[in-house]
């Protein structure tokens, strides 16, 4: 879960979680990104953050107001 404060969802705190899931991402699911990235040669940064972003979604949050 993730605890937030509502009244606090600056570019900084957006990019505190955005940096959290790419290493969830990447601790997962790095060897097989990896390997997509270049069997299909894509970039592996691009890719990592693609799948960052759809990581942020499985996350539970809870607002604190």
């Amino acid at each position: 879960m993730v605890y937030l404060n509502y009244s606090n969802l600056d570019a900084e705190t957006q990019q505190k979680l955005m940096s959290n899931s790419k290493e969830d991402v990447a601790r997962k699911f790095g060897n097989d990104l990896k390997k997509y990235a270049k069997e299909n040669h894509i970039n592996y940064e691009t890719l990592l953050e693609e799948e960052a972003m759809r990581n942020l979604y499985s996350y539970d949050y809870i607002f604190n107001i």
